[in-house]
């Protein structure tokens, strides 16, 4: 995975319009924009805190596995939106993204770890491409995507540290209840922004 990781940033860097020939005012710029792309958007913020939630309660080599892989992957969707490559019904994805990732936290559905890395694998695509394609003007792509990777690196992270929290409170699985509950919510607002997007159509 780190061997992937860093294959990416180096082909980020590599791309005309994301080389290091930009200023160090692109380096920060590019930063800046690319870590709060993801928490900007309340569809992003929603699906990357859902994924930490679904790794907490799955538990096991699933707690790094599921949010590592999402990030990596993500950065490859990152590089196809640069890139200009198509890809189809992106806002769709996305949205759906967030309905279904809310589901699994609220049923606590238990998936294989691999199963869980390829949900999180494909749903990590739509979100990284649509981070790509809005890579501002003279502003570097390296940074750009180290910025989106570690703003959703960090709200993994908080998933799982409130999914870890929760499952603590109280007796009788009340704070597992608590979880489920807030993954029921993070898939109803993952059912509206999804028919917005259907609407847009």
């Amino acid at each position: 995975m780190k061997t992937a990781l860093r294959s990416v940033l180096v082909s980020l860097a590599l791309l005309p319009g994301a080389a290091f020939a930009h200023t160090g005012a692109g380096h920060t710029y590019g930063f800046v924009h690319g870590f709060v792309h993801p928490i900007g958007g309340l569809d992003h913020l929603l699906a990357m805190v859902a994924v930490g939630l679904f790794a907490a309660y799955l538990g096991g080599r699933a707690l790094w596995l599921v949010p590592a892989t999402f990030v990596g992957v993500m950065a490859l969707g990152g590089l196809l939106g640069v890139s200009g490559a198509g890809l189809p019904y992106v806002e769709l994805g996305i949205a759906l993204s967030v309905v279904v990732l809310g589901l699994l936290v609220a049923l606590r559905w238990n998936f294989p770890v691999a199963a869980a890395m390829a949900i999180a694998a494909v749903f990590a695509v739509f979100h990284g491409y649509a981070h790509g394609t809005e890579l501002p003007e003279n502003a570097s792509g390296l940074a750009y995507g180290i910025g989106f990777m570690i703003a959703t690196a960090v709200l993994h992270l908080a998933g799982i540290a409130l999914g870890l929290g929760l499952a603590k409170l109280g007796t009788g699985g009340f704070g597992q209840r608590i979880v489920q509950a807030g993954g029921g919510v993070i898939a109803l607002a993952g059912a509206v922004i999804a028919t917005q997007a259907i609407t847009s159509f």
